[in-house]
């Protein structure tokens, strides 16, 4: 198992979502779509150029919900790598936005020492930006107002929260491949890979805190990649026989899913690494428009007046013809 495939959370508001996005992160629109379980509403997702596994953060966007909680059973923070002399840029940037940040942070596993910016997005959605030296060997998305040198290289890895270790840790290690790498106070990591940004997860033990709420500003839940139909079969495979039911596989078109909850409660999705997002749409065009998958593309017409109008942040207006 490579690593981290998309994290998707919940927003309360699709043109705030954007703008801070594609806007104040700087991360390519890749895709504007609807929830295939509720097209009713959009599916919105941010990555690289071509919106690779492991560069994506997406977003049901669920407008006049309440804002949730976090707590044990949930991812609650999502962090991005970037390149270890960004830091200095980041700090301005949020400054300038207006977006209140604590940090850089110093942070060890046993591996080298993380630097971390420590923020919320603007429904409360825990984030970090984490400075990696190996966030350099990953492609940035350069069509952006920010130089390439200091852009965010995909997803560096999540945080969950869980009453205790022991149940999560055995369904990583035993079920999914994944490997211990280090400990820090109350918190574990562990790789699916080599240990690199995208590859890993964070453990906290937090049995004091009462349960979480998914809903706006909170994760709904985080995919890891299979490489293909015959792994995910074969990883399922083994779900089923460890008793945790996972679901049978869905065509999501840009991907088939798996999903499951771990012992500790968390949603986890097993999301292959294609068909893409370049089915429907070329990759110069890529978030230009909204994208119906083929079972409702025919109720277009109903749908999309359903839908609040989005456009490109204004910094970010002359990088995009149409939205």
């Amino acid at each position: 198992m490579p690593g981290l495939h998309h994290v998707t959370a919940i927003s309360g508001d699709a043109q705030r979502n954007v703008d801070f996005y594609a806007g104040v992160l700087g991360l390519r629109l890749v895709k504007r779509t609807v929830n295939f379980d509720d097209p009713q509403t959009y599916h919105l997702y941010y990555g690289d150029a071509l919106g690779r596994p492991g560069s994506l953060i997406t977003f049901f966007v669920w407008p006049g919900a309440r804002t949730g909680r976090i707590g044990p059973g949930q991812v609650a923070v999502t962090s991005f790598a970037a390149p270890p002399q960004s830091l200095g840029f980041w700090i301005e940037r949020l400054l300038r936005h207006g977006v209140r940040f604590s940090g850089p942070a110093l942070r060890s596993f046993g591996a080298g020492d993380e630097r971390v910016l420590s923020f919320n997005d603007p429904d409360g959605l825990m984030l970090e930006i984490v400075a990696s030296p190996r966030a350099i060997e990953r492609d940035p998305w350069t069509d952006a107002d920010l130089p390439a040198d200091v852009a965010l290289r995909g997803l560096h890895g999540v945080t969950v929260w869980e009453h205790d270790f022991s149940r999560t840790e055995t369904a990583l290690i035993d079920l999914l491949g994944f490997r211990a790498v280090g400990e820090l106070e109350s918190t574990r990591r562990y790789s699916a890979s080599d240990g690199g940004p995208g590859t890993l997860i964070d453990v906290r033990a937090v049995s004091e805190f009462p349960d979480g709420e998914i809903t706006v500003g909170t994760v709904h839940h985080v995919a890891w990649r299979v490489s293909d139909d015959r792994e995910e079969q074969e990883t399922r495979a083994r779900l089923v026989a460890a008793g945790l039911e996972p679901t049978p596989v869905i065509d999501r078109f840009y991907f088939h899913s798996v999903y499951f909850s771990e012992p500790g409660r968390v949603l986890f999705e097993l999301a292959t690494d294609g068909p893409g997002f370049t089915i429907d749409e070329p990759a110069d065009r890529l978030g230009e428009r909204l994208m119906l998958p083929p079972q409702y593309e025919a109720q277009r017409g109903r749908i999309e007046p359903l839908l609040p109008e989005i456009h490109a942040p204004r910094s970010m207006t002359a990088h995009y013809r149409s939205l």
